[in-house]
């Protein structure tokens, strides 16, 4: 009589083909791995560290995918032009939205109007420009006026590849105009704070090392973010001077269309952005001393970033197109005043 149960062996069978079946559809189901690139400018390093971590396992538990996020720094406009000549970015989180524009304006990377797409001019967090000196500040540096004095050494980046050099450039720029009187006397004024540097790194990182690292200068103008940071990385024992008037630095993201589109990655870059407007994106750039745009959270971290006199490029300059014409493009102020030492 034919037996009407399964053999061991067929049961055996039988199991082993359910179990492969779900391990399939398992795979079939799990979403595919993300890998994303965040061209970024030089003192973000930090901050995209702990943010790519924080965004990777938020996205983790919203949607089940995994996501690899690459980072590339180097200074502002040298980046923008990286992206320019075929650096597959999926995202831009430049040091001004000058070097951002240059995306549209060379190739159509993305669109004109894309500093609407995010709140805020696509800005998720602002800083400004300080002035960092060696600790107990021995040369008496209290403000912008004190870089001309004669014997004083002078850090900062090169304005033609670096945005946080532009910001510095401006913000000196624009302090000389209100003090002493108007474009000729700021003009003079930043040809005698040039004499004083020594040398020009090509980003803001470099002139980190070579004022941290390396022990060159007595004054370093950083990023604000930059100099809280160099105690901690290189061990260098400094003060931070607030000037009495600085830059509103408004540094912008975007998701770089023409790359997302060809890769399929535009919902994963978006999503990556808008996360530095939440709560935790705003916490995490506070701990890196960005300045939030929360309110919730510029209390939060008032203490480390003070209150200060701040200009806007456009109240000033009339927005970064002319800024960057008028002192940056070939034959600009810089050239003007620099190509003559």
């Amino acid at each position: 009589m034919p037996n009407r149960f399964p053999t061991r062996r067929a049961f055996t069978t039988l199991a082993l083909t359910a179990v492969l079946a779900v391990a399939s559809f398992g795979a079939l189901a799990q979403p595919k791995l993300v890998e994303l690139l965040n061209v970024s400018y030089d003192p973000t390093r930090e901050l995209y560290v702990a943010f790519n971590a924080a965004f990777i396992k938020h996205w983790k538990a919203k949607t089940g995918q995994d996501v690899s996020i690459k980072q590339s720094h180097g200074g502002s406009g040298k980046q923008a032009r990286g992206i320019i000549d075929g650096l597959d970015a999926d995202v831009a989180t430049l040091a001004l939205a000058g070097d951002t524009d240059a995306l549209h304006a060379n190739g159509g990377w993305i669109p004109k109007d894309w500093q609407k797409r995010l709140p805020h001019n696509s800005s998720p967090y602002t800083s400004t420009i300080v002035l960092v000196v060696r600790q107990g500040n021995p040369k008496g540096i209290k403000d912008w006026d004190d870089l001309i004095k004669p014997g004083i050494s002078v850090i900062t980046p090169n304005p033609k590849t670096s945005g946080g050099a532009r910001w510095n450039y401006l913000a000196a720029w624009e302090f000389a105009k209100r003090k002493f009187g108007g474009d000729a006397q700021a003009k003079d004024f930043i040809a005698k704070l040039y004499a004083n540097v020594p040398v020009l790194d090509t980003g803001a990182r470099g002139s980190s090392i070579t004022f941290a690292q390396r022990g060159q200068g007595d004054v370093f103008i950083s990023w604000e973010n930059e100099a809280y940071l160099l105690e901690k990385e290189f061990g260098s024992k400094v003060d931070v001077v607030y000037p009495s008037l600085s830059i509103l630095a408004e540094p912008a993201v975007t998701v770089v269309d023409k790359n997302v589109d060809k890769k399929g990655t535009r919902a994963v870059a978006t999503a990556y952005l808008e996360y530095l407007y939440t709560d935790e994106g705003q916490d995490i750039a506070g701990k890196n001393f960005y300045r939030p745009i929360s309110e919730k959270f510029q209390a939060k971290y008032v203490k480390q970033l003070p209150k200060i006199k701040l200009f806007s490029i456009d109240e000033a300059f009339g927005g970064w197109a002319k800024a960057a014409r008028d002192h940056f493009a070939d034959g600009g102020s810089f050239d003007q005043i620099y190509l003559k030492k």
